[in-house]
């Protein structure tokens, strides 16, 4: 909880810095146009990938199979449609890296690791019903 309470308060600063930065070097119109493009192209992207992702479940599910590896790149492209939503290049880039499918593969794995981390740890436990 902790590192969730400090992203975000640096995360908001760091995309300051570099609004500022850009727009120095680009000029304040460019920068508020490259947000809205980025922010305009993402969430489509997003879309698009999630219906794909859908798609792939709903097929899974037919022949009788766990969409295991559906339903995590779901959640990718659901975290990485929310940071391409707000505003700023880094959340941007990161909700780039979790949406387009070559990418998202990469991210996968660091999200897996973590998520066995947490289990191995017993910060996240599961139960049976």
């Amino acid at each position: 909880m902790r590192w969730l309470l400090l992203a975000f308060l640096i995360i908001p600063a760091a995309e300051i810095a570099v609004f500022i930065w850009a727009g120095g070097i680009i000029g304040p119109w460019w920068v508020v146009f490259l947000i809205l493009l980025t922010g305009l192209i993402g969430v489509t992207l997003a879309k698009k990938e999630g219906v794909q992702t859908w798609n792939r479940a709903q097929q899974a599910m037919q022949y009788g199979q766990v969409p295991t590896r559906e339903i995590l790149d779901g959640i990718c492209i659901f975290i990485g449609g929310v940071f391409l939503f707000s505003p700023g290049f880094i959340t941007d880039i990161t909700g780039f890296l979790l949406v387009l499918p070559w990418t998202r593969d990469i991210m996968k794995l660091f999200l897996q690791k973590i998520m066995k981390k947490m289990i191995d740890s017993n910060v996240v436990t599961f139960r049976r019903w």
